[in-house]
């Protein structure tokens, strides 16, 4: 931590820094405390730096290059909203944020920290739900079923283009149409595999602009996505986004973690699985317009898996979803190395900004860190970006809405220490936290109903039996159809002249042989 001084009060009330920020973040409502106006990089100034609570489903970004501090901000602002009695879900990337929910060990480092910006430090741990995606860790299991999942989430997972995305839809219309449940990964296999079939040529052809070979595309597709383990996250029961929406009885609100052992190997799946729970979060709440505080503030880690590669018409609902649901009462921090990560129309939504330092050691950087300082509204820095590259860790270039909706200024932020755990917590105590969960009762273990690939196979079962019976029926009939031409032969034999005088011969025949007459 860089050596501070607190300047005469007086002196820092007259700095002309102070001056310009200070009015800016004097709010009359419940705020999030972020730290302490710094003057310059070893003066700190007595300006409490703050977000109004009525502003946070505003949204915002959390950036910053990696280890200056990004996961110990998103720690400080979940412990404070938790205490506001504002639920909170953030994905656990790294695993340190299951130390919420334990007391945090003090030491002169942070009694340092917390008196040079005015906190009275307390260490504490906050009410915490595990999580895990498709149960691929000690959390409960997140799932949720392919029909809800979508094709358009589903085509970014698999990383199709534009039409193989469109014809994917038409997979899933086919299955809705004809009553086919797509609830996991060997479901939606099955209805492409059949669609490819010699028995379901007819159905593909009826789909009209699905070809076999982009057919083809998707089922290979999904057969690697099966391959890397991801059909654990598709299944029943699926998870109920309204659960996130948890207060414990003393009044605080639950922070949903879920963590994600394996994200380098699925990174787009998280990305996109928590897309689909903001969506479904959309969906399913009511509109309840401006309110003081958020019915939920949603941290949405690694941004930049999300908007990576993505479609034109994907990155649309995204910036759709993010603008309408506020309204829903849910605010969503961005958390992601760069601004730049962001795309414009979302970026736009953001009230809230805590930028980290950001490295400018190539020409990208360079570029990047100056279209950042470009976002930022007017400063009374000299330099903006020589700010941002000069902060220190756990030091934030910050700017928010205030209560009118209007930005504040932008302030060089000292942030205040977490009070729990900055480290992942014990295992052993995450596991007797998941297994006295009431979530756990509901979602740990996996139903398994009837879907698009039992039924698809009783119906290639029918269409097996009914052919053996077709084919036995026509047998029978055959040999029917046989004795009756058989039948019809003989009686034209007998009728005939030549049997008749055939019979009669043979008749005077017999008769010599019995009676032993007739000439010699």
């Amino acid at each position: 931590m860089t050596e501070t001084t607190r300047p005469d009060a007086a002196a820092a009330a007259e700095h002309p820094i102070a001056a310009a920020v200070a009015p800016g973040y004097r709010f009359d409502g419940p705020a999030v405390e972020l730290g302490g106006l710094m003057l310059d990089a070893t003066d700190l100034s007595d300006v409490r730096i703050r977000i109004p609570m009525g502003m946070l489903n505003r949204h915002g970004l959390v950036a910053g290059a990696t280890g200056t501090g990004k996961t110990k901000t998103l720690q400080l602002l979940a412990e404070q909203l938790s205490d506001a009695g504002v639920p909170v879900f953030a994905a656990d990337i790294k695993g340190d944020l299951s130390g919420l929910g334990v007391p945090g060990e003090g030491g002169e480092k942070i009694a340092a920290r917390a008196a040079s910006v005015g906190q009275e430090w307390q260490a504490r741990g906050f009410p915490v739900e595990f999580y895990a995606l498709g149960g691929q860790g000690t959390g409960i299991p997140l799932r949720v079923t392919m029909s809800a999942f979508g094709p358009m989430l589903l085509a970014k997972v698999l990383g199709l283009n534009d039409t193989q995305e469109s014809s994917l839809g038409l997979v899933f219309h086919y299955a809705d149409k004809h009553g086919l449940p797509l609830l996991d990964l060997a479901d939606l296999r099955a209805v492409v595999q059949h669609l490819t079939s010699d028995e379901g040529k007819a159905d593909l052809k009826g789909l009209g602009g699905l070809s076999s070979a982009t057919a083809g595309v998707i089922l290979r597709e999904l057969i690697a996505f099966e391959d890397q383990g991801a059909d654990a996250f598709f299944g029943e029961p699926e998870f109920e986004s309204a659960d996130l929406l948890q207060a414990t009885p003393d009044g605080k609100g639950l922070i949903s973690l879920v963590e994600l052992p394996n994200l380098q190997d699925r990174p787009a799946v998280f990305s996109t699985f928590l897309m689909w729970l903001l969506a479904d979060l959309f969906h399913d709440l009511p509109e309840v317009g401006d309110v003081d505080r958020p019915k939920l503030v949603f941290f949405f880690d690694e941004a930049h898996l999300l908007f990576s590669d993505a479609s034109d018409a994907f990155l649309d609902q995204i910036a759709q979803t993010v603008r309408l649901i506020r309204s829903k009462g849910v605010g969503v921090f961005f958390v992601t190395q760069s601004p730049t990560d962001v795309p414009d129309e979302v970026l736009a939504q953001l009230g809230s900004r805590i930028q980290h330092q950001l490295r400018a050691h190539t020409p990208n950087d360079a570029k990047a860190l100056k279209q950042t300082v470009n976002t930022y509204p007017d400063s009374a820095y000299e330099d903006l970006g020589e700010v941002i590259t000069n902060l220190g860790i756990g030091e934030a270039v910050v700017t928010v809405m205030d209560e009118r909706g209007a930005p504040t200024p932008v302030a060089w932020t000292r942030l205040r220490a977490p009070e729990s755990r900055m480290g992942p917590a014990d295992a052993a105590a995450m596991r007797r936290t998941v297994e006295s969960s009431p979530r756990h009762a509901k979602y740990a273990e996996t139903v398994d109903r009837e879907s698009a690939r039992e039924k698809l196979a009783a119906r290639l079962e029918e269409g097996a039996r009914k052919a053996a019976e077709d084919a036995e029926s026509k047998v029978e009939r055959t040999r029917g159809t046989a004795k009756k031409q058989d039948d019809g032969l003989v009686m034209d034999v007998v009728r005939s002249a030549a049997f008749k005088d055939f019979m009669r011969t043979a008749a005077r025949e017999i008769a010599r042989g019995m009676f032993r007459s007739g000439r010699r």
